[in-house]
């Protein structure tokens, strides 16, 4: 799968990483896919579980040993 658009938050505290997770999702078409690079610990944590309680897809997770990469898709559907 291929992101639409990809968001490094590396280094970026929760809910600062979360908050700016969703403005990036609500700018971009239903249906796309968003990239987003998140630190260990509360980060991957959290995010994901907080954007599924919101209504989003998450598609994947991705170790890549010093991050991790979560796909996340916007809903088609409001």
């Amino acid at each position: 799968m291929t992101a639409d658009a990809q968001l490094d938050l590396r280094g970026t505290p929760c809910p600062i990483n979360f908050v700016r997770t969703k403005l990036r999702l609500e700018q971009m078409a239903p249906g796309s896919l968003l990239e987003v690079w998140l630190d260990p610990g509360e980060p991957i944590e959290q995010v994901p579980d907080s954007l599924a309680m919101e209504g989003y897809t998450i598609e994947q997770i991705e170790d890549r040993q010093a991050f991790f990469a979560l796909q996340v898709r916007r809903p088609t559907a409001p």
